[in-house]
This record gives structure tokens, C-alpha cells and sequence, in this order.
């Protein structure tokens, strides 16, 4: 006998067994929502958070709901319902066992109790000004079967009450009154025509309350204000009223200015708890527990608290964050209380309390790298820090990376095929060492970084390369939201150090990819501008804008020209590069449902780069490529471009052409959650690279307007996420939909369906 007519012998079996054989009677099974229904007047719309919340209140879920699509469908085969329904409770041994691990008691409809949620809607649609809106339930009976039942929500919102007025406290002899007045109005909730609602009252109370007490009044609180709204002056709508309540403490009606701040740092040992060492500063004293590695003016430098004016929470917030960016405390502790006991006492003092942490951190990273020239292996990354290192929050790190890789597929030719060490030394300072014209805020912790580098690829049937490198950047905010990052000078030399015949053959087949591996040092100046900030406090679209210019060689030039030097130059007998390089992107956020996870977020990026002077080509190491995890996820790292230009089968090394001088990329990616920590995305990526100048070895890579758009790869696919919170393990299927390089079919999707999937996994967001 075959095995599927048994399967199905076995399901018909599972259908035919009651699931409401053990319900009482006068009881039904709640079986889920038949429709929930919103209606409001003519003309009218509901705002979608209403909505949202009116239907959670009726969001139950029925036994074996179907994911994502519940309270509205079930799973066909009720499994838990059939055991508890049709096997014995008092079963021993293994089916004893088995019934525990798969019985589900039966939601029934007086569970569920549709009219106390039903009194539930109605005072919820009364919260957000629809008073006169109505709120009815039916049970649904089912025909065949009359202990099972589903319900039907309808709603019917009628008009929502505007505010029609607003009266503000008016008593002038009273500071924190007047206060409140001046700040009501500001409020983007109390103005006339805004649709009554007490969750947007308490916001706006909050508000208000958040502005008093960075204007002094430190011991203010929400609840200390009052809405007294009243429908009967105006039939149809609301006036409000503010008021104070009652027994409002004395100290909290109270404007408080800043007094003494005094910090105590502890060592990290609570055995050995030192020597107390009391420095006096301009804000209070200091007491530092010796022995113990701290700069003088690190901690007031911190600060931001200023004597005798008035005391801000807001301060107190951007204390404690620069101290804690520093990164040499475990804990941070902060209090204010005032200065005496006195009844007319209005200066607050505030205890800042530090303790040390270890000052040495070690690291170590393990990965394996899979990459699309079938190079594949594991790394290793072994990290040592030092955040403490003069005593004023510098970081010195120094990292050792190393890799082994071997070549996959058919056309390896050893076991070994390449390795890659490198080490990176860095020094950051926690402030600026430049002048001090440069504007930046106090808010954040401003950082100068320098860096040493060096690294050896060995590729052993092609090159070995070498390459050093030292900078000095810095890194500083204006604003709330804008970093900027200056680099004045990274001055990068590589090296090929060793070649083979194969790798020279290459080369010599093309000359503009090898102008690009030569020897050569990089001096290179850059900026990068980023904004990054919601555009309302609902936090529901935010924009992220970086721009980066780089120029390399330009300054050099100059000096050898003054200098009367003239055809190419070179810096300690080796050539350098000139170039200049320029990269924007947009994202752009779009929170779908308010409060809820559901995001559409965008993203365009365009890249040039173009070599003069001195340089012939870019080198490789600052031209552009596309695909990838963080990319066009239809397509592998490097397997696109430029333009139409596409690797010769018989060619195993093309990689090396993939590069070019132009990039445009376009994103748009639908994420949103599953269950838990589990999160989704629907994604469709395009774009391309291109050649600003043409390369007959390279046909078709020319960026032309011509043949722009055909150009343009395009791919979808589907992603999971798991957010641990800190961290995002990412795992993206992508599916191509058009190749630009499949020029033989006159079809725009080209591609053939066994060629089209690509699967990556990666750490953190695309983008």
C-alpha cells in the first residue's frame, strides 16, 4: 500500500473528530473575527492609529490561528482542540506525555466577553473625541456545527469633537503659571481644529513639563497640570481650560538655579579604596581617590552645568553621556538636591559620582569570508585597547588582522592559494587638537584619531602587495544631528612586491587595470557631511544624508609646480596619485503603521571619480564596484559592470575588470516583524557602475545616455532578521530580474531562472 492514501486517510480521520464534542453546554468556541468593521461619516477618515488601537481591543486570537493572517483565518487541522476534545486527561506513560505537549483548552466566546470589549472600544473612541460613535458586536453562529460561533465588530465613529477653544491659567502672580501659558500655545497639540483625545493631552502635558524643567522648575511633574475640557459652550465640540491641581508641593512651583557641582571619582578596587586628592575647579570641588591616572580638566571639561543660571535636566542628561563616551567608567552616578534647608533656598547642587573601569580591553573576532572570485577561508581579528592612556579618555588599539583563503572550484590549481595579515595602530584623543574656530557643540564628545597601518596580500599565483598608510582625522558634531568628519591628510603607499607571468599577462591585456595595480603613494584629503534626524517628534519619516569628497595628489601637484617641476612627479622616487572622488546617499525612513516596526526605507546613491594630472586611472583601491550583501543582493560581490561589459567565460581572474568610475545605486527595502526577535523584509535593489572614460578592452562599460537605463540591474528578493538588540544577523535571498551584460535576448528580464537566485548572510542593516 502506497504511503500518501494513508496520510490522507489519517487527515480525513483528523477532520471527522469533533473539537467541540467536551464544550459545555450553553458555551460556543470562539472560532475568530468575521469582520471588524470602522465606519465613520461621509467624507470623513479615521487617523490609522485609531483605527489600530480600536481593533486591538477586539484582537483575540482563536484556537490554531493562521500567522499572520489571525483572528480572521485558522489552520485547518486543529490538532490541540482534536486531543483535548477525544483523548483521555488521565492517560499514562507516552500518550500521557503526548497529550500534555499537544492539548489546547478551547477559547470560548464567554472567554472572549465581546460586550465588556465592546464597553472597552466605546470609552477608547470617547478618548479620541468620537462621542458619538457606537459600538456594536454579532455572534456569527455556525450553521453546520451551532457550538461554534465568530464575531463581528462594527463601529460606527460619528463626528469627532474639535478644540474649540483654548483658556490658559492667567494667574500672574504665580511664575510657574505664567510659564505654562508662554508654553501651552507653542505646543503642536493645543491649537483650535485639533481632534480632541486624551492621549495627545498627556503628551502635550509631558511636553510642557519636559520644557519647565530645563527652565528650572526641577521638581515639576505631569501630573501637577490639569485639562479641564467642556462640550456644552459649543454643541460639537471642546473647550479646554489649564489649570493647576492641588497640593502641589512648594518646591516644585519653584524655579531652581544652578549651584555647586562636586564630583567624587572612585577606584575600580572597593578593597583598596585610596587616597582622597580635593581639586578645586570653577564649578565646585573635585575629589579623586589616588592613586589614579586622570587628567585635570577631563572631567570639568564634561560639564555642561553652569554656575548660577537656571538648573536644566537637559544638563544633567548631557553630563552624564560625555562622561559615559568617555568609556573609562563602569558607573555613573548623578543627584541634585538643594543647597540648604532654608525656606527660601533656590539653588540646586549637584553630586556627580564615578568609578573607574578596567582601563585594558582585549578582543577577538572570527570569521569566514566567501568572496565572488571563489575565494574562500576563515579570518581572525585580535584587538587590544587602552581607554585610559595619558589620563584624559585617550583610546589606544591596536589590532592584528589575518586571513587564509583558498580557491574553490574548478579551476584551482593548489590547496593554499593566498593569505593576508595587516595591522592597524590608532590614537584617539576625546577632543579636538585644532583651532578652535571650528564650531561644534558641547552636547557631544568631539574626537581626533590617528591612525598607522600596514598590510600584506599574498596572491600566489598572481601578486604579492604590500601597503602602508598614516592619518589624522577629526571627527565633530555642530548640531543635535550633523557629524562632520575631516580628514587633512591619509597618505597611503602601496607596493606590488612580487608578480607572476600570469598576473603580468593580465595586465598586459589590459593597460588601464594595470595603471591602476601600479606602485604609487595615495595622499588624500577628505570631508564627510552627515545628517541624520527625524523629521517629526512621531518619529514617523527620518532622513539620513552623507556626502564625501575626497581629493588625492592636488596639493603635492601644486607644490611641485611652484617649484617649476613638470611632467610626472613623484614623492621619494615613486609616483602619486591625483584624483579627485565625490559619493552622496539619501535614506529615507518611512514608519508605515504609527508605533509599530513596519518601516519602507529608500536609498539612492551616486558616486564619480576621475584621474588627472599625475595618475592615468583611478587606483583600484578607490574605484567603485556594486553587488553584494549591502548592495544589489540579486547579484555577488564585483560580478556587475561596468555598464553592459561583461568577463569573458575563459577569463577565471575578471574580477580584477569589475571596478569603474561611476556608481548609482537604488534601494527599497519593507521591513517588518514576525514574531519576537524574528524580523522580515521585501527588498528590490538597481543600479549599476560605469567608465567616465572609454576602454576599448572594456566594451560597453562607457557610461553613455544612450544605453543608461537598459544598463541598470535589477533584482528583488525576501530577507530574515534576527535582532538580538546590539546586534542584526541578516540573511537576504535575492532573485535577478535583469542583467545588463545578457545583451542577446531582446527581452527586458533576461535572466534564466536556475541563474538568478543569490543568498547572503551578513551582520546589520544594508542600509
Amino acid at each position: 500500500m502506497k504511503t500518501t492514501p494513508i496520510y490522507l486517510l489519517l487527515l480525513l480521520l483528523l477532520a471527522a473528530c469533533s473539537t467541540t464534542r467536551r464544550i459545555p453546554d450553553g458555551e460556543q468556541l470562539y472560532t475568530g473575527l468575521k469582520h471588524f468593521n470602522v465606519i465613520p461619516p461621509e467624507g470623513e477618515k479615521v487617523p490609522s492609529g485609531v483605527v489600530s488601537a480600536v481593533k486591538e481591543v477586539g484582537n483575540v486570537k482563536p484556537n490554531n490561528p493562521m500567522p499572520f493572517m489571525s483572528p480572521y483565518v485558522r489552520t485547518p487541522f486543529p490538532i490541540g482542540l482534536w486531543v483535548y476534545n477525544n483523548w483521555n486527561d488521565s492517560a499514562k506513560g507516552l500518550k500521557g506525555w503526548l497529550y500534555r505537549k499537544l492539548v489546547r483548552e478551547p477559547v470560548l466566546i464567554s472567554a472572549v466577553r465581546p460586550q465588556a470589549r465592546v464597553e472597552v472600544m466605546k470609552r477608547l473612541m470617547d478618548n479620541n473625541g468620537y462621542f458619538n460613535s457606537s459600538v456594536t458586536y454579532d455572534l456569527l453562529t455556525d450553521k453546520k456545527n451551532p457550538k461554534k460561533a465568530r464575531i463581528d465588530y462594527t463601529v460606527h465613529t460619528g463626528e469627532p469633537y474639535l478644540i474649540d477653544s483654548l483658556l490658559l491659567i492667567g494667574d500672574e502672580s504665580c511664575n510657574v503659571s505664567c510659564a505654562i501659558d508662554s508654553l501651552a500655545p507653542l505646543d503642536p497639540y493645543l491649537h483650535t481644529g485639533e481632534r480632541f483625545s486624551t492621549d495627545s493631552l498627556s503628551v502635550a502635558r509631558t511636553r510642557i513639563t519636559n520644557k519647565l524643567r530645563n527652565r528650572g522648575y526641577y521638581y515639576f511633574r505631569p501630573e501637577y497640570i490639569e485639562f479641564l475640557a467642556d462640550s456644552t459652550i459649543h454643541p460639537g465640540s471642546i473647550a479646554l481650560k489649564l489649570s493647576l491641581a492641588d497640593g502641589i508641593p512648594p518646591q516644585a512651583l519653584r524655579k531652581w538655579y544652578t549651584g555647586d557641582v562636586n564630583v567624587l571619582v572612585l577606584r575600580r578596587s572597593t578593597r583598596n579604596p585610596g587616597t582622597p586628592d580635593t581639586i578645586p575647579y570653577d564649578k565646585g570641588e573635585m575629589v579623586v581617590m589616588r592613586p589614579a591616572r586622570l587628567r585635570k580638566g577631563l572631567i570639568p571639561s564634561c560639564i555642561t552645568f553652569r554656575k548660577d543660571r537656571a538648573f536644566s535636566v537637559r544638563n544633567m542628561d548631557r553630563t552624564q553621556t560625555r562622561l559615559s563616551r568617555l568609556g573609562i567608567f563602569s558607573a555613573i552616578d548623578m543627584q541634585a538636591y538643594p543647597a540648604d534647608t532654608t525656606a527660601d533656598c533656590n539653588r540646586l547642587n549637584v553630586d556627580i559620582q564615578c568609578r573607574f573601569d578596567r582601563p585594558m580591553e582585549a578582543s577577538a573576532e572570527v570569521n569566514v569570508t566567501s568572496k565572488s572570485n571563489s575565494y574562500l577561508g576563515p579570518g581572525i581579528t585580535l584587538g587590544l585597547t587602552n581607554r585610559n592612556l595619558f589620563g584624559g579618555g585617550e583610546q589606544l588599539s591596536v589590532k592584528l588582522t589575518g586571513s587564509y583563503e583558498w580557491q574553490t572550484g574548478r579551476n584551482r590549481s593548489s590547496v593554499f592559494n593566498s593569505y593576508e595579515v595587516g595591522l592597524n595602530a590608532g590614537l584617539a584623543f576625546p577632543r579636538l587638537l585644532a583651532p578652535r574656530f571650528i564650531p561644534r557643540t558641547q552636547r557631544e564628545l568631539n574626537w581626533t584619531r590617528i591612525n598607522l597601518y600596514a598590510s600584506l596580500l599574498n596572491r600566489p599565483h598572481y601578486f604579492k602587495m604590500a601597503q602602508f598608510g598614516a592619518g589624522i582625522s577629526y571627527e565633530w558634531r555642530a548640531t543635535r544631528n550633523t557629524l562632520h568628519q575631516f580628514t587633512p591628510l591619509k597618505l597611503t603607499y602601496t607596493k606590488l612586491m612580487h608578480t607572476t607571468p600570469e598576473f603580468d599577462s593580465i595586465m598586459n591585456a589590459n593597460p588601464a587595470i594595470a595603471e591602476s595595480f601600479r606602485s604609487q603613494y595615495i595622499p588624500m584629503l577628505s570631508y564627510t557631511y552627515t545628517l541624520d534626524k527625524f523629521l517629526e517628534r512621531s518619529r514617523m519619516n527620518g532622513i539620513n544624508f552623507t556626502v564625501t569628497l575626497t581629493e588625492a595628489g592636488n596639493i603635492f601637484s601644486g607644490i611641485y609646480a611652484l617649484c617649476g617641476v613638470k611632467g610626472e612627479k613623484k614623492l621619494f622616487g615613486t609616483p602619486f596619485s591625483q584624483f579627485i572622488k565625490g559619493q552622496a546617499q539619501l535614506v529615507y525612513s518611512r514608519r508605515l503603521i504609527a508605533g509599530k516596526d513596519h518601516w519602507l526605507v529608500t536609498r539612492v546613491l551616486i558616486g564619480a571619480a576621475h584621474a588627472y594630472g599625475n595618475s592615468k586611472e583611478v587606483p583600484y583601491s578607490e574605484q567603485f564596484y556594486i553587488g553584494g550583501a549591502n548592495s544589489i543582493r540579486a547579484f555577488s560581490v564585483r560580478s556587475l559592470g561596468p555598464g553592459s561589459y561583461r568577463v569573458p567565460k575563459d577569463q577565471v581572474n575578471g574580477y580584477f575588470d569589475q571596478t569603474g568610475t561611476f556608481k548609482l545605486e537604488l534601494n527599497a527595502e519593507y521591513r517588518f516583524p514576525i514574531v519576537g526577535i524574528l524580523h522580515g523584509a521585501l527588498f528590490l535593489d538597481a543600479g549599476n557602475i560605469w567608465l567616465l572614460k572609454n576602454d576599448p578592452l572594456r566594451p560597453g562599460g562607457e557610461l553613455k545616455g544612450s544605453t543608461f537605463l537598459r544598463d541598470i540591474a535589477l533584482g528583488t528578493g525576501v530577507g530574515l532578521r534576527v535582532d538580538l538588540g546590539m546586534i542584526v544577523i541578516r540573511g537576504d535571498l535575492g532573485y535577478g530580474l535583469h542583467a545588463p551584460y545578457y545583451t542577446g535576448t531582446p527581452h527586458y528580464f533576461n535572466i534564466a531562472f536556475k541563474d538568478a537566485f543569490a543568498f547572503h548572510l551578513a551582520i546589520g542593516y544594508p542600509f
